[in-house]
C-alpha cells in the first residue's frame, strides 16, 4: 500500500486526510506521523470510565477483526493487542464519545493510544501511565505504521463487545425472569391450563411456543394446580400471569435476533478502506461496515424487550401483594403479622421505580441521528449509546426479577405443605441458599442484592430451562 500510495493513487487514510479532510495528499514522509496524529486527535472520549472488562472484550473484538487480514495492519499490531490482554494492561476508556459511525473512534482512540505508550492503563485495579505500565511488564510502546492508526479505531469494537456481554447476561436473566414467573404461576394459584401447548401452536410464534412449554416444564407434577382444580370461583388470571407465554415469548423472539446480529458481528471485519489481496496485488475499497446501524438497531430492540421482561414481573409482584384475590392464599404484602409487619410492601415500589426507568432507557437511541465532521458523516448510528443503555437496563431489569423471585419464593412457602414442580422447588432451594423465610420485617435490600447476584452468576440456568 505504501508503494501504491507513493505512486500518487489517493488511498483514504494512507495518505489521505481524515473525514472532511479526504481531499488533502500527503506526501510519503508524513504518513507514519498521520496515523500517529489521528490516535492522539480522536482520543477525546468523556464521562466514567468503561469497566475493565468491557475494554478487554473491545481489544479481544479488535484483534480478532484485525486478524482477518483486511485491514492492511502489520502482524505486530495484532501481537501488541495480545501482549497488552496477557499481561494485565488495560488502557482507561471513557465510556462517551462514539456516535457509532466511522466507527467507536473515541474509545478506540483511548485503546490505541495505551498501546502507543499514551495515556492511562488500569494494572491491578491500580491506575498508572501507559508509559510505567510498559516498563513495569516490558513491553515495548507499539509504533505504527501507514494505515494502522485508522484500522485500530475505525470499527464498530465498542458496540460489539458490549452487545456480546449484554447478550450474556441476557440469557441469564432469560432464565430467571422464566423460573420467576413460573414461581408466580404457583405462588398465586393461577391456572396452568393456560400453557397447554394447543394454544400455542395455533398463534405460530416460536418464542411464544418455547415460553409455554419451559414453564409448564417447570410447573409439571406441581400440587399445587390440582389443589385448587376444583371450585375455584375465578375464570381467568391477570394477563401478568394469563398472557406470560405471548409477552415473554417475544422478548425472546427479540433476544434471539439481537443475539444472532452480535454473533455475525462479532465474526466481521468493519474497519475501512478495506483490503483484498488479488494474485499480484491487492485492491483498497472504500466502504462503511464501520457503521452501526445492525447493532444498534438491535440493541434498541433489546432495551425495548426488556422494558417488558421487568414490567410483566413488576405486575405479578403487585398481583402477589395485593390481597385483591381471595383464592391464592396470600396475605396482602405476604406479611406474617399484617399491621405491625409492612412485609414486602416496599419491594414492589422499588420494582415500580426500576419499570418507570427502563421505560426511559428504552427510547431507542438510534432515531436521533446528528451528523458530524463538516456534514461528510451526516448519518450516524449512535450505537454506541443503545450499547451502554442496554447493558445498564440489563442490570435494573436484573434486580426487578430478583424483587420477583423474593416475593414468589415466600408465596412458594405459604402454599406448604404443597409443593410446586420440580424446577420450580428447584429454583426455590437456589434462592434460600441465599435469602431466608421472611417471619418478620427485615431490610429487603440485601436479599434483593444477593438475588440479583444469583442471576448475574448463572447459578439459575438450570435443566429445566432450555432457551433454544
Amino acid at each position: 500500500m505504501l508503494a501504491r500510495a507513493s505512486q500518487g493513487e489517493a488511498l483514504y487514510g494512507i495518505n489521505t486526510g481524515f473525514g472532511s479532510f479526504a481531499n488533502v495528499r500527503l506526501p510519503a514522509a508524513q504518513l507514519a506521523q498521520l496515523q500517529t496524529n489521528i490516535i492522539r486527535s480522536h482520543a477525546c472520549g468523556v464521562g466514567d470510565a468503561l469497566d475493565v472488562e468491557s475494554v478487554r472484550a473491545m481489544m479481544i473484538v479488535l484483534a480478532a477483526s484485525l486478524a482477518r487480514a483486511h485491514s492492511g495492519v502489520r502482524a505486530a499490531v495484532i501481537d501488541s493487542l495480545i501482549a497488552h490482554l496477557n499481561l494485565g494492561l488495560t488502557p482507561v476508556v471513557p465510556s462517551r464519545g462514539s456516535v457509532g459511525a466511522s466507527g467507536d473512534l473515541a474509545p478506540l482512540a483511548h485503546i490505541a493510544q495505551g498501546l502507543m505508550g499514551e495515556g492511562m492503563m488500569i494494572v491491578n485495579d491500580t491506575v498508572i501511565a501507559a508509559e510505567a505500565a510498559h516498563r513495569a511488564a516490558a513491553i515495548g510502546a507499539l509504533t505504527l505504521a501507514e494505515k494502522e492508526g485508522l484500522a485500530l479505531i475505525n470499527g464498530t469494537h465498542l458496540m460489539s463487545a458490549l452487545g456480546a456481554l449484554a447478550v450474556t447476561d441476557v440469557q441469564h436473566l432469560m432464565h430467571a425472569a422464566l423460573v420467576a414467573n413460573a414461581m408466580a404461576l404457583d405462588g398465586c394459584r393461577a391456572a396452568t391450563s393456560v400453557l397447554d401447548e394447543r394454544i400455542h401452536a395455533v398463534r405460530k410464534q416460536p418464542g411464544q411456543q418455547r415460553v409455554a412449554a419451559i414453564l409448564a416444564n417447570l410447573t409439571h407434577n406441581s400440587q399445587i394446580g390440582p389443589a385448587h382444580a376444583a371450585g375455584d370461583p375465578r375464570v381467568q388470571d391477570p394477563y401478568a400471569l394469563r398472557a406470560s407465554p405471548q409477552v415473554l415469548g417475544a422478548v425472546l423472539d427479540a433476544v434471539t435476533f439481537v443475539r444472532d446480529t452480535v454473533e455475525r458481528e462479532l465474526g466481521a471485519v468493519t474497519d475501512n478502506p478495506l483490503v483484498f489481496a488479488r494474485e499480484s496485488s491487492w485492491d483498497v475499497l472504500s466502504g462503511a461496515n464501520f457503521h452501526g446501524m445492525p447493532l444498534a438497531i438491535a440493541l434498541d430492540l433489546l432495551k425495548i424487550a426488556l422494558s417488558h421482561l421487568a414490567g410483566i414481573a413488576e405486575r405479578r409482584i403487585y398481583w402477589a401483594l395485593s390481597g385483591h384475590d381471595r383464592e391464592n392464599k396470600l396475605p396482602a404484602h405476604l406479611s406474617a403479622h399484617p399491621g405491625i409487619n409492612s412485609g414486602f410492601m416496599i419491594v414492589q415500589y422499588a420494582a415500580a421505580a426500576c419499570c418507570n426507568e427502563l421505560r426511559t432507557l428504552a427510547y431507542p437511541s438510534s432515531v436521533g441521528n446528528i451528523s458530524t465532521c463538516a456534514g461528510i458523516e451526516d448519518y450516524n448510528s449512535m450505537g454506541a449509546t443503545s450499547a451502554l443503555h442496554a447493558r445498564e437496563a440489563i442490570r435494573i431489569a436484573r434486580d426487578v426479577i430478583a424483587c420477583e423471585l423474593l416475593v414468589m419464593a415466600q408465596a412458594i412457602d405459604i402454599q406448604r405443605p404443597l409443593l410446586s414442580g420440580a424446577g420450580v422447588e428447584h429454583a426455590h432451594r437456589l434462592v434460600r441458599t441465599v435469602v431466608k423465610p421472611l417471619d418478620e420485617d427485615r431490610s429487603p435490600a440485601p436479599d434483593i442484592a444477593a438475588i440479583s447476584q444469583l442471576i448475574a452468576s448463572g447459578a439459575l440456568v438450570i435443566p429445566e430451562v432450555d432457551l433454544t
